[in-house]
Protein backbone atom coordinates (compact mmCIF):
# COMPACT_ATOMS: atom_id res chain seq x y z
CA UNK A 1 0.00 0.00 0.00
CA UNK A 2 1.85 3.07 -1.24
CA UNK A 3 1.81 5.96 1.20
CA UNK A 4 0.28 9.21 -0.02
CA UNK A 5 0.87 12.73 1.21
CA UNK A 6 -2.29 14.84 1.37
CA UNK A 7 -2.83 18.60 1.55
CA UNK A 8 -6.41 19.30 2.66
CA UNK A 9 -8.03 22.68 3.29
CA UNK A 10 -11.15 23.03 5.39
CA UNK A 11 -10.08 20.02 7.44
CA UNK A 12 -11.57 20.94 10.81
CA UNK A 13 -15.10 19.57 10.33
CA UNK A 14 -17.62 18.12 7.93
CA UNK A 15 -16.36 16.48 4.76
CA UNK A 16 -12.81 17.77 5.14
CA UNK A 17 -12.53 16.26 8.61
CA UNK A 18 -13.90 12.92 7.40
CA UNK A 19 -11.39 12.78 4.55
CA UNK A 20 -8.52 13.77 6.84
CA UNK A 21 -9.41 10.98 9.25
CA UNK A 22 -9.72 8.45 6.41
CA UNK A 23 -6.31 9.33 4.98
CA UNK A 24 -4.66 9.07 8.39
CA UNK A 25 -6.41 5.77 9.12
CA UNK A 26 -5.01 4.44 5.84
CA UNK A 27 -1.51 5.22 7.06
CA UNK A 28 -1.01 8.31 4.94
CA UNK A 29 0.35 11.69 6.01
CA UNK A 30 -1.83 14.80 5.94
CA UNK A 31 -1.09 18.52 5.95
CA UNK A 32 -4.46 19.66 7.31
CA UNK A 33 -5.31 23.34 6.92
CA UNK A 34 -7.69 24.91 9.41
CA UNK A 35 -8.47 28.32 10.86
CA UNK A 36 -7.54 27.11 14.37
CA UNK A 37 -5.13 24.21 14.81
CA UNK A 38 -6.75 23.32 18.14
CA UNK A 39 -9.61 21.80 16.12
CA UNK A 40 -7.22 18.96 15.23
CA UNK A 41 -5.64 18.42 18.64
CA UNK A 42 -7.43 15.09 19.14
CA UNK A 43 -6.18 13.75 15.81
CA UNK A 44 -2.68 15.01 16.53
CA UNK A 45 -2.63 13.05 19.78
CA UNK A 46 -3.55 9.83 17.97
CA UNK A 47 -1.53 10.17 14.76
CA UNK A 48 1.43 12.27 15.89
CA UNK A 49 3.75 13.54 13.17
CA UNK A 50 1.64 11.97 10.41
CA UNK A 51 -0.66 14.96 10.84
CA UNK A 52 0.65 18.46 10.19
CA UNK A 53 -1.90 21.06 11.32
CA UNK A 54 -1.51 24.38 9.48
CA UNK A 55 -3.47 27.48 10.35
CA UNK A 56 -4.60 29.02 7.07
CA UNK A 57 -7.02 31.53 5.66
CA UNK A 58 -7.34 30.49 2.01
CA UNK A 59 -8.29 34.03 1.02
CA UNK A 60 -4.66 35.03 1.58
CA UNK A 61 -2.66 33.99 -1.49
CA UNK A 62 0.72 34.49 0.17
CA UNK A 63 -0.37 32.43 3.17
CA UNK A 64 -1.56 29.62 0.88
CA UNK A 65 1.82 29.49 -0.85
CA UNK A 66 3.56 29.43 2.54
CA UNK A 67 1.30 26.58 3.70
CA UNK A 68 2.12 24.48 0.65
CA UNK A 69 5.82 25.20 1.15
CA UNK A 70 5.58 24.13 4.80
CA UNK A 71 3.85 20.90 3.81
CA UNK A 72 6.45 20.04 1.17
CA UNK A 73 9.33 20.94 3.49
CA UNK A 74 7.88 18.70 6.21
CA UNK A 75 6.84 15.70 4.16
CA UNK A 76 9.09 15.96 1.10
CA UNK A 77 6.33 15.95 -1.51
CA UNK A 78 2.59 16.19 -2.07
CA UNK A 79 0.48 13.58 -3.85
CA UNK A 80 -3.12 14.65 -3.22
CA UNK A 81 -4.40 18.22 -3.06
CA UNK A 82 -7.92 18.66 -1.68
CA UNK A 83 -9.31 22.19 -2.01
CA UNK A 84 -12.26 21.88 0.33
CA UNK A 85 -12.45 25.13 2.32
CA UNK A 86 -15.65 27.04 1.69
CA UNK A 87 -18.91 28.25 3.14
CA UNK A 88 -22.34 29.40 2.05
CA UNK A 89 -24.05 32.78 1.99
CA UNK A 90 -27.82 32.41 2.13
CA UNK A 91 -29.98 35.14 0.67
CA UNK A 92 -31.79 35.96 -2.54
CA UNK A 93 -30.04 37.91 -5.26
CA UNK A 94 -31.91 41.06 -4.27
CA UNK A 95 -30.90 40.66 -0.63
CA UNK A 96 -27.20 40.16 -1.34
CA UNK A 97 -24.82 43.03 -0.59
CA UNK A 98 -21.42 43.62 -2.16
CA UNK A 99 -19.42 42.81 0.98
CA UNK A 100 -20.89 39.35 1.38
CA UNK A 101 -20.81 38.60 -2.34
CA UNK A 102 -17.11 39.43 -2.60
CA UNK A 103 -16.30 37.54 0.60
CA UNK A 104 -18.06 34.46 -0.80
CA UNK A 105 -15.99 34.54 -3.97
CA UNK A 106 -12.79 35.29 -2.05
CA UNK A 107 -13.14 32.03 -0.13
CA UNK A 108 -14.92 29.62 -2.45
CA UNK A 109 -13.42 30.62 -5.79
CA UNK A 110 -10.21 32.55 -5.19
CA UNK A 111 -9.27 30.32 -2.26
CA UNK A 112 -9.49 27.36 -4.62
CA UNK A 113 -7.49 29.18 -7.28
CA UNK A 114 -4.71 30.08 -4.82
CA UNK A 115 -4.44 26.48 -3.59
CA UNK A 116 -4.22 25.12 -7.13
CA UNK A 117 -1.64 27.68 -8.23
CA UNK A 118 0.49 27.10 -5.15
CA UNK A 119 0.40 23.32 -5.56
CA UNK A 120 1.04 23.00 -9.29
CA UNK A 121 4.80 23.80 -9.22
CA UNK A 122 5.39 20.86 -6.84
CA UNK A 123 3.13 18.43 -8.68
CA UNK A 124 4.13 16.41 -11.69
CA UNK A 125 1.74 13.57 -11.22
CA UNK A 126 -0.69 13.35 -8.35
CA UNK A 127 -4.33 14.25 -7.96
CA UNK A 128 -6.20 17.49 -7.33
CA UNK A 129 -9.65 17.21 -5.79
CA UNK A 130 -11.91 20.26 -5.69
CA UNK A 131 -15.00 20.30 -3.53
CA UNK A 132 -17.73 21.75 -5.67
CA UNK A 133 -21.38 20.97 -5.01
CA UNK A 134 -24.56 19.82 -6.62
CA UNK A 135 -25.08 23.60 -6.69
CA UNK A 136 -22.30 23.74 -9.25
CA UNK A 137 -24.40 21.64 -11.62
CA UNK A 138 -27.85 23.04 -10.85
CA UNK A 139 -29.03 26.03 -8.80
CA UNK A 140 -31.45 26.53 -5.95
CA UNK A 141 -33.14 29.72 -4.73
CA UNK A 142 -31.82 31.85 -1.84
CA UNK A 143 -28.19 30.90 -2.46
CA UNK A 144 -27.48 32.65 -5.74
CA UNK A 145 -23.96 33.86 -4.99
CA UNK A 146 -23.00 30.51 -3.46
CA UNK A 147 -24.30 28.81 -6.62
CA UNK A 148 -22.27 31.24 -8.72
CA UNK A 149 -19.04 30.44 -6.86
CA UNK A 150 -19.55 26.74 -7.43
CA UNK A 151 -20.31 27.22 -11.12
CA UNK A 152 -17.08 29.22 -11.33
CA UNK A 153 -15.18 26.44 -9.57
CA UNK A 154 -16.63 23.95 -12.08
CA UNK A 155 -15.22 25.93 -14.97
CA UNK A 156 -11.88 26.30 -13.22
CA UNK A 157 -11.58 22.59 -12.48
CA UNK A 158 -12.62 21.39 -15.92
CA UNK A 159 -10.18 23.77 -17.60
CA UNK A 160 -7.42 22.73 -15.21
CA UNK A 161 -7.93 19.06 -16.09
CA UNK A 162 -7.33 19.79 -19.78
CA UNK A 163 -4.24 21.88 -19.04
CA UNK A 164 -2.37 19.53 -16.68
CA UNK A 165 -3.15 16.14 -18.21
CA UNK A 166 0.26 16.07 -19.92
CA UNK A 167 1.90 16.37 -16.49
CA UNK A 168 0.14 13.23 -15.29
CA UNK A 169 -2.00 15.24 -12.88
CA UNK A 170 -5.57 14.05 -12.36
CA UNK A 171 -8.40 16.43 -11.46
CA UNK A 172 -11.71 15.49 -9.86
CA UNK A 173 -14.57 17.81 -8.97
CA UNK A 174 -16.46 16.45 -5.96
CA UNK A 175 -20.23 17.04 -6.17
CA UNK A 176 -21.85 16.38 -2.77
CA UNK A 177 -25.60 16.39 -2.33
CA UNK A 178 -27.05 17.22 1.09
CA UNK A 179 -24.95 16.13 4.06
CA UNK A 180 -25.31 16.42 7.80
CA UNK A 181 -22.62 19.06 8.28
CA UNK A 182 -22.59 22.60 9.65
CA UNK A 183 -23.10 23.96 6.14
CA UNK A 184 -26.28 25.84 7.11
CA UNK A 185 -25.16 26.44 10.69
CA UNK A 186 -22.44 28.56 12.27
CA UNK A 187 -20.15 28.28 9.26
CA UNK A 188 -22.67 30.00 6.98
CA UNK A 189 -23.89 33.58 6.61
CA UNK A 190 -27.60 34.35 6.54
CA UNK A 191 -28.53 37.72 5.07
CA UNK A 192 -31.38 39.87 6.34
CA UNK A 193 -34.55 38.50 4.71
CA UNK A 194 -36.97 40.65 2.74
CA UNK A 195 -40.64 40.01 3.41
CA UNK A 196 -41.32 39.79 -0.33
CA UNK A 197 -39.57 36.41 -0.41
CA UNK A 198 -41.40 34.95 2.58
CA UNK A 199 -43.59 32.72 0.41
CA UNK A 200 -40.58 31.35 -1.43
CA UNK A 201 -38.80 30.54 1.81
CA UNK A 202 -41.88 28.80 3.19
CA UNK A 203 -42.04 26.58 0.11
CA UNK A 204 -38.34 25.77 0.32
CA UNK A 205 -38.63 24.92 4.01
CA UNK A 206 -41.54 22.61 3.32
CA UNK A 207 -39.74 20.92 0.43
CA UNK A 208 -36.63 20.30 2.52
CA UNK A 209 -38.41 19.09 5.65
CA UNK A 210 -38.37 15.47 4.51
CA UNK A 211 -34.91 15.58 2.95
CA UNK A 212 -32.58 12.82 4.09
CA UNK A 213 -29.08 14.10 4.78
CA UNK A 214 -26.06 11.92 4.19
CA UNK A 215 -23.38 10.99 6.71
CA UNK A 216 -20.09 12.79 5.94
CA UNK A 217 -18.07 9.80 7.21
CA UNK A 218 -19.68 7.63 4.52
CA UNK A 219 -18.03 9.75 1.80
CA UNK A 220 -14.53 8.68 2.82
CA UNK A 221 -14.75 5.34 1.00
CA UNK A 222 -15.70 7.12 -2.22
CA UNK A 223 -12.83 9.59 -1.93
CA UNK A 224 -10.29 6.84 -1.25
CA UNK A 225 -11.62 4.77 -4.15
CA UNK A 226 -11.01 7.70 -6.51
CA UNK A 227 -7.62 8.67 -5.09
CA UNK A 228 -6.16 5.25 -4.31
CA UNK A 229 -7.90 2.67 -6.49
CA UNK A 230 -8.83 4.43 -9.74
CA UNK A 231 -6.28 4.47 -12.54
CA UNK A 232 -8.57 6.80 -14.52
CA UNK A 233 -10.50 8.83 -11.93
CA UNK A 234 -13.56 10.75 -13.10
CA UNK A 235 -13.58 14.48 -13.72
CA UNK A 236 -16.75 14.67 -11.63
CA UNK A 237 -17.88 12.46 -8.78
CA UNK A 238 -21.36 12.74 -7.25
CA UNK A 239 -21.70 11.91 -3.56
CA UNK A 240 -24.95 10.70 -2.05
CA UNK A 241 -28.15 9.07 -3.26
CA UNK A 242 -29.95 12.04 -4.82
CA UNK A 243 -27.34 14.18 -6.53
CA UNK A 244 -26.96 12.24 -9.78
CA UNK A 245 -30.72 11.87 -10.30
CA UNK A 246 -31.28 15.61 -9.84
CA UNK A 247 -28.47 16.42 -12.28
CA UNK A 248 -29.84 13.97 -14.86
CA UNK A 249 -33.29 15.55 -14.67
CA UNK A 250 -31.88 19.06 -15.03
CA UNK A 251 -29.72 18.16 -18.01
CA UNK A 252 -32.57 16.37 -19.74
CA UNK A 253 -34.67 19.51 -19.41
CA UNK A 254 -31.85 21.70 -20.70
CA UNK A 255 -31.19 19.48 -23.70
CA UNK A 256 -34.89 19.41 -24.54
CA UNK A 257 -35.05 23.22 -24.45
CA UNK A 258 -31.89 23.65 -26.50
CA UNK A 259 -33.19 21.18 -29.06
CA UNK A 260 -36.55 22.94 -29.26
CA UNK A 261 -34.77 26.20 -30.07
CA UNK A 262 -32.15 24.67 -32.37
CA UNK A 263 -33.61 26.18 -35.57
CA UNK A 264 -33.37 29.64 -34.06
CA UNK A 265 -29.81 28.90 -32.97
CA UNK A 266 -28.75 27.73 -36.44
CA UNK A 267 -30.27 30.75 -38.16
CA UNK A 268 -28.19 32.96 -35.88
CA UNK A 269 -25.06 31.70 -37.66
CA UNK A 270 -25.73 33.99 -40.64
Amino acid sequence: MAEKIWFITGASRGLGRAWTEAALARGDKVAACVRDRRALSDLREVHGSALLPIELDVRNEEAVRAAVHTAVTTFGRLDVIVSNAGYAVFGTIEETDEENARAQFDTNFFGTLWVIQAALPVLRGGHILITSSLAGIITFPTAGVYNATKWAVEGLGETLASEVADFGIKVTLIEPGGYDTDWRGSSSTHLAPMSEYGGLRDRLKLASSSRKLGNPVATAEAILSVVVDASSPPLRLFLGEIALGIAQKQYAERLATWDAWSDVSRRAQG
